[in-house]
């Protein structure tokens, strides 16, 4: 078989998943049919992609990670290891939730989920927003947020390119330190200028 993407002999992507040009898909995956996975991705070891979940370009997705219907990460996102997606708000063990019961989730462009973060379903995380470590999400997080805790927090503001940005006289403009890119604070809105 003739194919632009690569997948670990371990693993098994169902006949119907749409893969990219240059994905890595590693040890021990499962990719289900209609799942679609754009190009450039790199798929850890032990992560499951569901068939109604969407993926975008250069996405990084480490070890242990589960993809579950109604979950989108749009280009560039970086999932870390063991981190969890749900997608019932509501589960138990003896009734059977119907993909219409689902809550769906949106990680936008570029943004950041740590090892071991939790992400309930029925949110967005913006563009470059960074979720701490171990954090658990349960509400939408803005565009360019650092957010941490249980229940995750705004701790601050990020750079499109990881650093920490100052923002300590409140709202107005400042510069990232590190890559020189400008950025406006207005309440909870940042915008890079």
């Amino acid at each position: 078989m003739n194919r632009d993407y690569f997948v670990h002999e371990s693993s098994v992507v169902d006949e119907g998943a749409v893969i990219g040009k240059g994905t890595k898909i590693w040890h021990f995956c499962h990719v289900s049919s209609g799942a679609q996975i754009g190009e450039n991705c790199s798929l850890g070891q032990n992560v499951f992609v569901s068939s109604k979940a969407k993926i975008g370009n250069n996405v990084r997705i480490q070890n242990n990670v589960s993809i579950y219907d109604l979950v989108t990460l749009e280009d560039n996102v970086f999932c870390g290891p063991s981190m969890v997606f749900t997608n019932v708000i509501n589960p138990r063990a003896e009734i059977r939730r119907g993909i219409d019961q689902y809550l769906p989730t949106l990680v936008k462009k570029g943004a950041t989920i740590g090892a071991n973060a939790t992400v309930v379903c029925g949110h967005i995380i913006g563009q470059y927003a960074f979720v701490g470590a171990g954090s658990v999400v349960t509400k939408d997080v803005p565009d360019f947020a650092l957010v941490y805790g249980n229940p995750a927090k705004i701790a601050g503001w990020i750079c499109r390119c990881g650093v920490k940005l100052d923002f300590s006289a409140g709202d107005g403009i400042t510069e990232c330190s590190a890559c020189h890119e400008k950025y406006e604070k207005r309440g909870l809105i940042v915008k890079m200028i």
